[in-house]
C-alpha cells in the first residue's frame, strides 16, 4: 500500500480526492497495489468534510504530512509560489516523492526543485501544472525523448480562447465577452494572468525547460495579451483567411531561444485554427517526428485531478520497483534567450489614413526605410475622407517594424495605427 498525503482540499484537490476515491478498485488491479489518502491539508475543514473525507484525516498542519513517515508521496494543489515552495522543499528534503498541479512554482523555480529531488533520488512529477488533463509533460518527457525539439506553439490558456472564439463566431467585443466569460466562471474578477497573457506564458516557460533543458523562467518570456484585440481585426482576419489566437510560443534556435505569447493570425486551414472555446493545444516539431499536436480540456477539476492521479501512480509504481528519481528532469544547459527584438515575423498593420493620392507611397517609404517589405496591402473602408488600409510585411525583425511604425505614426498623411500583430505562416 501507498499512503499519500494531499496538501490543498479546493477545486483541484477535491477533484483528486474524488477520482481517487471512486477509481480505488480500478487503480488497485491496474497497479497491484493500493493507494491511500492518509491526510489531507485542508484550511476550511468543512470543505473536505463536504466531500467525504473523514475527520481523522483531515488537517490544518502541513507537517502532519512532511514529517510523516508512513507517507511517501506529498501532492501539492495550494497553488501560489512561495508557501509552496516551501512546503515542496521540506517534503522532498524529508525524502517524499512529490506531485503538484503548480505551473506558477515549476515556471519560476523548477530547476531548482529537480535539482534537489535529484539530490534525493525521489520523483518531482508535474502533468498537472501544463495542459489540465492533456497528456504533455510525459509524452515530452519519453515519447519524443529521441528528437531535438525545435519548436512547440501553443493555445494554453482557456479563457483567452474561448473569448476569441466568442469576438470570431459571435461578433462580440473584447469587453462583452470578457464580462460573458467572468458571468459564467471561465474568467476571474481580475483577468490580468488569462487576459494579459502571464498564464500561458508560465506554461510555455515549464515546456521549454523541458524540451530545450533550458535554465529559463517566466521571467523571460515576453507576453502580450488579448486586450488591444478588436472585433475589427478578428473581422479582417476572416476576409484575409486567418483567425486569430493568443499563442505560446517556444523555439530553440542556433542564436537563443525564443520565448513568447503574442496573439496572432494563424492560417485558417492549420489544425490550431480549430482549437476552439476553453480547448488546449499545443503543437510541436521534432527534428525525428516531424508535427505533432496534442489537445484536449486545458483545466476543470477533474481533467486536472486526472493529470495528478495519473502521476501518483506512475510514482507509486516508481516506490515499488525501487525506482524513484530516475526519471526527473535534471540535465540544464546555459541557453540565451532570444531579446524580444531580434524575434522575426511577418506582421499585420491596420491604419486609418488620408483618403487622397500618394498615401500609399510614403507609407511605403517609411517602411523601406527601416528594411521593412509589403507583401500585400489592402484599402478595406472608406469614411469621411479617411480610409483603412491593412497591410501584411514580409518578415522582418521586431526592431525593424518598430521603428518603421514609430516613423509612419508621424506621417502627417496617418491618422493613427490601429493594431499591428503577428502573422504566423509558418507554423
Amino acid at each position: 500500500m501507498i499512503k499519500i498525503g494531499i496538501l490543498g482540499c479546493g477545486t483541484i484537490g477535491g477533484g483528486v480526492i474524488r477520482l481517487l476515491e471512486s477509481k480505488g478498485v480500478e487503480i488497485q488491479q491496474k497497479m497491484d497495489n493500493q493507494i491511500e489518502i492518509k491526510k489531507v491539508l485542508a484550511r476550511t475543514p468543512d470543505k473536505a468534510r463536504a466531500i467525504g473525507v473523514p475527520e481523522e484525516k483531515i488537517t490544518q498542519d502541513p507537517d502532519d504530512i512532511i514529517n510523516d513517515p508512513e507517507i511517501q508521496i506529498v501532492v501539492e494543489l495550494i497553488g501560489g509560489i512561495d508557501t509552496a515552495k516551501d512546503f515542496i522543499s521540506r517534503a522532498i528534503k524529508a525524502g517524499k516523492n512529490v506531485v503538484t498541479a503548480n505551473k506558477d512554482l515549476i515556471a519560476r523555480h523548477g530547476n531548482e526543485l529537480y535539482k534537489l529531488a535529484n539530490e534525493k533520488n525521489i520523483d518531482l512529477y508535474y502533468e498537472a501544472s501544463v495542459g489540465g488533463g492533456i497528456p504533455i509533460i510525459m509524452p515530452m518527457r519519453r515519447t519524443l525523448a529521441g528528437n531535438s525539439i525545435l519548436s512547440m506553439i501553443g493555445i494554453l490558456n482557456g479563457t483567452t480562447n474561448y473569448m476569441l472564439t466568442r469576438m470570431s463566431k459571435e461578433g462580440m467585443s473584447y469587453d462583452a465577452v470578457l464580462k460573458e466569460a467572468q458571468d459564467l466562471g471561465f474568467a476571474e474578477q481580475d483577468p490580468t494572468s488569462d487576459v494579459d497573457g502571464l498564464d500561458a506564458g508560465r506554461k510555455i516557460t515549464i515546456l521549454a525547460k523541458l524540451a530545450f533543458n533550458a535554465d529559463v523562467s517566466d521571467l523571460d518570456v515576453r507576453c502580450e495579451g488579448i486586450r488591444g484585440v478588436r472585433q475589427r481585426d478578428i473581422v479582417l482576419a476572416k476576409d484575409l483567411g486567418y483567425t486569430i489566437k493568443l499563442l505560446a510560443v517556444a523555439k530553440d534556435k542556433e542564436e537563443g531561444i525564443e520565448l513568447g505569447v503574442y496573439p496572432s493570425f494563424i492560417p485558417e486551414r492549420h489544425p490550431l485554427a480549430a482549437v476552439s472555446d476553453a480547448y488546449n493545444a499545443l503543437y510541436v516539431t521534432g527534428d525525428a517526428v516531424g508535427d505533432v499536436m496534442l489537445y484536449g480540456l486545458g483545466a476543470g477539476a477533474m481533467p486536472t485531478a486526472s493529470s495528478v492521479v495519473g502521476d501518483i501512480m506512475q510514482i507509486a509504481r516508481h516506490i515499488k520497483a525501487e525506482s524513484t528519481g530516475i526519471g526527473n528532469d535534471l540535465r540544464v544547459f546555459d541557453k540565451q534567450v532570444l531579446p524580444a527584438e531580434k524575434t522575426v515575423y511577418s506582421y499585420y498593420v491596420c491604419m486609418t489614413v488620408d483618403d487622397k493620392p500618394n498615401v500609399l507611397s510614403a507609407i511605403a517609404k517609411g517602411f523601406g526605410d527601416h528594411n521593412v517589405s509589403i507583401q500585400s496591402v489592402v484599402q478595406k473602408h472608406t469614411t469621411d475622407n479617411w480610409a483603412e488600409l491593412v497591410l501584411i510585411t514580409h518578415d522582418v525583425e521586431k526592431k525593424d517594424i518598430d521603428a518603421a511604425l514609430k516613423t509612419i505614426g508621424e506621417l502627417p498623411e496617418v491618422g493613427r495605427v490601429d493594431n499591428v500583430l503577428r502573422v504566423m505562416n509558418d507554423l
